[in-house]
């Protein structure tokens, strides 16, 4: 059975023992189900516990980019100065399944001032509307670096970790 349906069902099951299943009940019986689950590591498969924490910052980090491109884009409405440089980049890719390339391309636009416009046939270029383009590189670094970079830290359990000599997460 799947670690984290189990670690669902073990929620669910602490809400019902206490009887009342609410936010608060089910969140703390799946920290205690998380824990159990912890315990059992030698029997049950060890990735679950890798992945969660990645989700949880994957998240974090998305709420971030969302909340900041956001502001950005309601700074330019609100004031009278017209910023704007829109432009399409080409974005190579390294995501090569349906799953990675649908999660990142939604991602993207799901960001305000950004909207992933097209794939190319060969599944190695995704074409992004930009609505800030300065500089593509820059734009195509954010993309790598930021999005599809965790995005296939998490499908695929590979690293994701910092770019020598640089902040940005790779």
């Amino acid at each position: 059975m799947n670690a984290f349906l189990l670690n669902v069902i073990f929620a669910g099951v602490w809400s019902a023992l206490v009887g009342e299943v609410d936010v608060p009940h089910l969140a703390f019986g799946f920290l205690v189900g998380y824990g159990v689950l912890w315990l059992m590591r030698p029997l049950i498969d060890d990735s679950y516990h890798r992945k969660l924490p990645m989700l949880i910052g994957f998240v974090l980090f998305f709420l971030r980019e969302l909340t900041v491109s956001t502001l950005r884009v309601a700074w330019e409405v609100v004031t009278p100065d017209d910023k704007r440089r829109p432009g399409i980049v080409e974005v190579p890719l390294d995501a090569k399944t349906d799953n990675e390339i649908t999660l990142l391309a939604n991602l993207v636009t799901l960001t305000p001032g950004t909207m992933t416009i097209d794939v190319s046939s060969c599944r190695t270029v995704m074409y992004v509307h930009a609505m800030f383009v300065e500089d593509r590189e820059t734009i195509v670094r954010e993309i790598k670096d930021g999005f599809e970079c965790r995005v296939l830290a998490l499908l695929r359990d590979e690293s994701c970790g910092p770019v020598e000599g640089s902040g940005v997460m790779r």
